[in-house]
């Protein structure tokens, strides 16, 4: 099964680990909401510091545990799939910031189902 090779988009969601959506966190809801829908896969990338839009500094402090930081939910994915879906995402998230970018995909190859 191929058939991300080629021309595809990469979608980038920006947001806080403390955001939400229907009292679970968001990255988790976003991530199934692409597994039921299909997606070849997602992954949350959790960053070390970062600011948003409200210039609010975010960081991780050893005694700090509790810290609001950044997250990037990263799929890649056909732009008719990506299109279509967008309203669902922006329905789900209250911030936050979504990047779209042209991926050349060079291998694509799904793990047996188990």
């Amino acid at each position: 099964m191929n058939k991300l090779i080629g021309e595809n988009v990469l979608m980038r969601i920006f947001i806080g680990e403390g955001d939400r959506y229907e009292h679970r966190p968001l990255y988790e809801a976003l991530v199934e909401l692409f597994r039921t829908e299909g997606f070849a896969g997602a992954t949350v990338l959790r960053g070390l510091c970062g600011f948003g839009a409200n210039r609010v500094f975010h960081s991780q402090r050893l005694l700090d545990l509790s810290a609001d930081l950044p997250l990037i939910v990263e799929v890649v994915e056909t732009r008719e799939k990506i299109d279509a879906i967008m309203p669902r995402i922006d329905a789900m998230m209250g911030g936050g910031m979504i990047t779209l970018e042209k991926a050349t995909v060079i291998r694509y190859t799904p793990a047996p189902v188990r």
